[in-house]
């Protein structure tokens, strides 16, 4: 891999690099960004984790200018979190250039929005739904855009997006760079690249299958009743440092969340129904470590790109192949190893199969953790621990009470007390959670599962912000946005 510094990147942007810890390029990033440096439009085939923020943050801060009072560039993302997470890149990209990157997605107030528009930022981040509202009351105007970036284009496809990036896009000067980024190439995205973009280079880096080589897989064949308690054993046994908990539903996240916090882990649960100031307020305390355990919805998870998720627990098996991928790839991001266990209940086996068909990978079965594992873990932890305050941290003010009681109790029994008080030990709190129906597979040809009955379960995969369009309804031929309501109210429902 090539430096930043051999990218021929200005001292400003340099230093920012340096300050983010960032050291070699990624395969992405060696590639577009000496091309998207000389104003050349280009697509990037690339999956999320690979540095395809900085990819194309890095020539953005590069190509526009500090000094000038508007707004230059503009970044479409499909959902708030990406947004919110794109523009702190850039503006840790921008620091000592003096650019400043602001985040509008819908579910924030518009009025403290204006307000903050009125600073003139040099970047706006947006949703497309929101930015045309801004558009619309004139608050953003797109005369003076240089460049355009269409990030995770085609999730924004699959949100029903197409009208509202084609209406934006007519809107920004022809004389703009664009760059788009996407994980695949459908045919839309074809189309949008021939109608809107300047003989754009492509650049595809192969996916190195995240899921195959990064993460370890396991399962666990589990009753649904007894789901939680392995879950809490899990929990103790690996330890993890930050670790995210995925449930099919709204109601299955608030209740393993507030059963979590009940057996004394530092736990918070993230869907759709937080308000904005609730769910930004989660996902900050995540970030600082304040909360260990993370429940999510897929809807929720999607597009977070936090770094240091050492394990991915699927409580719930993913209703699709695809949504395995995207859970399991929330761990190992940056090319450090990860776990993902699914727990399985003995009718979803057929879904896990369809799974491993598609990941071409064997999901390895692991046993039911017992208890006594869980109480050797939590030992493990508490050992560790002590050796770390030995070698780090000032104890002289201890040894004179440690030597008092040493003079009274053999040093074995004296280890073993203060071990049993600061072990946590398994908590046996009684919890109840409400029982989800199984996720079947109706055979390795069907992509998209089903529940009891011939159709999708789609209350369940517009959970969280709306999904706009259903897998199974576009893999049968019919329009991409999926039932009625039409664009604007899916859009609305997505982003206000």
């Amino acid at each position: 891999m090539a430096t930043f510094a051999e990218l021929g990147l200005s001292e400003s942007i340099i230093r920012s690099i340096v300050n983010m810890g960032f050291e070699e390029t990624t395969p992405i990033q060696e590639q577009t960004i000496p091309i998207a440096m000389e104003g050349r439009d280009l697509i990037g085939q690339a999956q999320t984790g690979t540095g395809k923020t900085a990819a194309y943050g890095i020539p953005l801060a590069e190509r526009i200018s500090g000094q000038a009072e508007h707004i230059q560039g503009i970044v479409l993302a499909p959902t708030r979190e990406l947004a919110v997470q794109v523009a702190e890149e850039l503006n840790k990209i921008g620091q000592f250039k003096r650019i400043h990157a602001l985040p509008i997605y819908g579910g924030q107030g518009i009025d403290w929005q204006i307000r903050a528009l009125k600073k003139r930022p040099h970047i706006i981040v947006a949703t497309p739904g929101r930015l045309m509202d801004h558009m619309r009351r004139k608050t953003i105007r797109l005369n003076d855009i240089k460049i355009v970036v269409l990030d995770e284009a085609d999730e924004m496809l699959n949100m029903g997006f197409l009208d509202d990036i084609e209406t934006i896009l007519k809107e920004i000067p022809e004389e703009r760079q664009t760059l788009l980024f996407s994980a695949t190439m459908p045919r839309q995205i074809q189309n949008i690249a021939q109608r809107f973009m300047q003989q754009p280079q492509l650049i595809s880096i192969k996916a190195t299958g995240v899921t195959v080589s990064d993460i370890e897989q396991h399962y666990i064949e589990v009753t649904e009743r007894l789901k939680f308690d392995v879950l809490s054993r899990l929990l103790d046994i690996q330890s993890p440092d930050l670790s995210i908990v995925f449930a099919r539903t709204k109601r299955r996240v608030d209740e393993i969340s507030e059963a979590l916090s009940k057996r004394g882990y530092s736990a918070e649960g993230i869907h759709g129904d937080l308000t904005q100031s609730k769910r930004d307020s989660v996902l900050r305390q995540f970030k600082d470590g304040t909360i260990e355990v993370l429940v999510a919805t897929d809807v929720a998870a999607r597009g977070l790109d936090i770094s240091g998720v050492t394990h991915v627990f699927n409580f719930d098996i993913p209703q699709d192949p695809e949504s395995y991928v995207h859970r399991v790839g929330r761990t190992g991001r940056a090319g450090k190893s990860g776990l993902a266990i699914t727990l399985v209940t003995p009718r979803e086996i057929g879904m896990l199969r369809l799974i491993e068909s598609v990941i071409k990978r064997r999901i390895i079965r692991k046993p039911i953790p017992t208890i006594v594992e869980a109480v050797q873990g939590q030992q493990r932890l508490t050992m560790t621990e002590i050796l770390r305050v030995i070698a780090e941290e000032d104890i002289e003010k201890y040894k004179g009470v440690a030597e008092e009681l040493l003079a009274e109790n053999d040093s074995v029994t004296l280890l073993s007390a203060a071990l049993k008080i600061i072990t946590k030990e398994p908590d046996n709190v009684e919890v109840r959670l409400t029982e989800a129906a199984p996720v079947r597979a109706r055979g390795m040809g069907n992509r998209r599962p089903m529940g009891n009955n011939a159709r999708p379960q789609q209350g369940n995969y517009r959970d969280g912000y709306g999904q706009k369009a259903d897998t199974w309804s576009r893999r049968k031929g019919n329009d991409f946005r999926g039932g009625s309501g039409g664009q604007r109210g899916r859009d609305n429902m997505r982003n206000g």
